[in-house]
């Protein structure tokens, strides 16, 4: 039963809602038994994005399909994938092998930015149709700006897929807030965005950004690349809580209203970062967090456009 809650980040429309992660069996049940519903935010009306996703960048063959099946066991029901991962049909053979239903999980993959001319959206995304072997994307994402292409030519594109129904939602990744700025002024469709963000490198005001255009976040690299789990404040609120490191970072990234998406291929690691989403952390604590000193990102692509 899915069950849906009126439940606002702030005055913005984007709402939290619940679905079961997994399937009731009495297997599962046990296991999860502190873990029965996922937070989800509405995108549109036709998509809403569970709060926790795991991610698969760097992981392609046996390695991507071992982790991605025990990140499905263990829960998750929202993956996440990109055309230059190289992994479409290993996330695809997880998901089979998986015997879960289509209609159970929230998949999400991106177009890199050399192909986002209107007819190579078109033709890519059906290239993407055929490895991941399903109808449709949750979540279709431009996975680096590039202001050499018109990117009226490129949402354009992206929405005319969901138009067709292959597509739920749109979103962006990597995108400034000029970027967006340009991307909301065709008036096509944006309904999230995703970026590196972890607590030394907490996009605040972006999030602001997003928050007042009625754009979700989610975050990639949320554990900054393992670099933030030893900082002095993450450790205290560790010891605190009585949980890992990595869960005080995954807690507090979600508990801001903002998607995470971590990825291991540790089978404990993996069941740990779910784990995040069955305690609640004190506003005080996330705002002690909040005021962690910054650092520089940590992920610069080459074009990448973060100056505009």
């Amino acid at each position: 039963m899915r069950i849906w809650c009126p439940w606002p980040l702030d005055d913005s429309a984007l709402w939290y809602g619940y679905y079961t992660p997994f399937r009731l069996e009495t297997s599962n049940v046990a296991r999860h038994d502190n873990i029965r519903k996922m937070k989800t935010i509405r995108l549109n009306q036709e998509a809403q994005i569970p709060v926790l996703g795991f991610g698969t960048w760097q992981m392609r063959g046996d390695e991507c399909v071992r982790a991605v099946s025990t990140a499905l066991e263990v829960g998750y029901r929202h993956i996440d994938t990109a055309d230059v991962y190289d992994n479409h049909k290993d996330v695809a053979k997880a998901i089979k092998e998986s015997g879960l239903a289509r209609e159970e999980l929230f998949i999400t993959t991106k177009i890199p930015r050399d192909l986002l001319c209107a007819p190579d959206v078109l033709e890519n995304f059906n290239r993407y149709l055929n490895e991941l072997d399903m109808p449709y994307i949750d979540l279709f994402l431009v996975h680096w700006p590039n202001k050499q292409i018109p990117i009226l030519d490129t949402l354009g594109a992206m929405n005319q897929l969901k138009q067709e129904g292959k597509v739920k939602a749109v979103g962006v990744s990597n995108f400034t807030e000029h970027h967006l700025e340009d991307a909301l002024s065709t008036g096509c469709e944006v309904t999230l965005n995703q970026v590196e963000l972890h607590p030394t490198f907490n996009q605040l005001e972006l999030q602001e950004f997003c928050r007042s255009k009625n754009i979700a976040m989610t975050a990639y690299s949320p554990l900054g690349r393992g670099e933030d789990l030893s900082h002095p404040t993450i450790l205290e609120l560790a010891k605190k809580y009585g949980v890992s490191p990595a869960q005080v970072v995954l807690n507090w990234i979600t508990s801001r209203g903002i998607v995470a998406i971590p990825k291991s291929s540790n089978p404990g690691r993996i069941e740990d970062n779910f784990k995040s989403v069955s305690w609640t952390m004190g506003n005080g604590d996330i705002e002690k967090i909040d005021s962690i000193p910054q650092e520089p990102r940590i992920l610069d692509h080459p074009g990448s456009e973060f100056d505009y």
